[in-house]
């Protein structure tokens, strides 16, 4: 495909494209990708202006095909994003700069790595690129955005562009994610530990069951109104108890129910004959993401057995390969989630910002690269 033939568009809401044209884009294992997820994010104003979160989508046509597409926002600020650029806007802004606004290619409050750079298949990928690259420069540069930034993007991602523009600068960090290694049930997984975490693990589902909580999963239309405002509220308790509000609003989980409830896993926990708790999962076509949790009661280990076990437990038995709990973690090493690489990509258009960010990439890629080597050592398999 010739390069003279593509042509950008920026999409100042997502509703700007056909969904039918957006999601035949998508992997089937991405669902924070899907149209009906970025409209809702938008739909109900938990992404806007006011949020600090502008979209501006750029989009990649051929004639009136929809050939490539880069989820991106004008950002006022880096909450919600899960790669800390607090430090290189604080030096940006004390060598009399701005930082804000910055353009984002991300997937807001959702730091699951994937796809990001939505590429047609048979399309010239190189091509695609090349016409994104250009569109987020001038786009920053018309609009004096600061730098673009690439956030949680899979290697192969990450390698492509950086081998076409080897002037972005590379970021590692680490995540901790589970993987089915043939173990066929949750019984076959516990007897791959050692006898330490073992025990542990059978300890902790205990305490729950002593404590007289049961476990109930939610899947799809399965998961009414009352449900999901149940969860709402215990979801708003989690950030009220670190003296923050919630990201998310709850019109943006109730669209989700009627938009895209195939992707839903909702587990509760009940107590005395009512739900007291609840987690929020969405599933992929080989993966389960962990993604939300609240709780209205304290409960020993009430926390572990909603967010980890339920969804180690649903992946083997719904066939399902990976699980990605969500973001932290040296707690997920001891129950068995291994040390992932992830990456992101950076690109500042201040010289001497870029030099310095580099210069610090580098430094702390050698300190993430020593942790996760010895997090994979400390995993509890026999």
């Amino acid at each position: 495909m010739l390069l003279r033939s593509l042509s950008c568009v920026v999409l100042p809401t997502i509703e700007a494209v056909d969904a039918t044209h957006w999601d035949a884009l998508v992997s089937h294992d991405q669902p924070f990708l899907r149209h009906a997820f970025l409209r809702a994010l938008e739909h109900s104003g938990s992404v806007s202006r006011a949020t600090g979160w502008e979209p501006c989508h750029l989009s990649v046509w051929q004639d009136n095909d929809l050939v490539g597409a880069l989820p991106m926002y004008r950002k006022h600020h880096s909450y919600g994003e899960y790669v800390f650029d607090w430090g290189w806007a604080d030096a940006l802004e004390r060598a009399g700069g701005h930082y804000y606004p910055k353009a984002l290619s991300a997937i807001p409050f959702t730091p699951v790595p994937g796809t990001r750079t939505l590429i047609a298949e048979g399309t010239d990928a190189a091509a695609v690129r090349g016409v994104l690259a250009t569109a987020w420069q001038t786009h920053c540069q018309e609009r004096k955005l600061s730098s673009w930034h690439l956030l949680f993007a899979q290697d192969d991602e990450v390698d492509a562009w950086r081998q076409q523009f080897p002037s972005l600068i590379i970021r590692e960090g680490v995540q901790f994610q589970w993987r089915d290694r043939a173990f066929g049930d949750f019984d076959g997984f516990l007897a791959s530990l050692t006898s330490k975490r073992r025990k542990m693990i059978k300890r902790e589902r205990r305490l729950v069951a002593e404590q007289g909580f049961t476990l109930h999963c939610l899947e799809g239309e399965s998961i009414t109104q009352a449900a999901m405002a149940h969860f709402y509220r215990c979801y708003t308790i989690t950030y009220h108890e670190r003296g923050r509000p919630p990201y998310l609003n709850a019109d943006f989980f109730e669209q989700l129910r009627h938009t895209m409830c195939d992707a839903l896993v909702l587990v509760q926990a009940w107590l005395h004959g009512q739900p007291v708790a609840a987690a929020l999962y969405f599933r992929g076509e080989s993966t389960l993401y962990g993604r939300y949790w609240g709780s209205e009661v304290v409960a020993d280990c009430l926390h572990f057995e909603a967010c980890y076990y339920q969804g180690i437990e649903y992946c083997l038995e719904n066939k399902l390969g990976l699980f990605d709990p969500g973001t932290q973690g040296e707690h997920k090493l001891v129950r068995g989630f291994a040390p992932q690489r992830v990456r992101s990509l950076h690109y500042l258009a201040h010289p001497g910002l870029a030099a310095g960010v580099a210069q610090f990439c580098e430094e702390e890629g050698h300190h993430i690269r020593a942790y996760r080597e010895a997090a994979q050592e400390a995993l509890p398999f026999k």
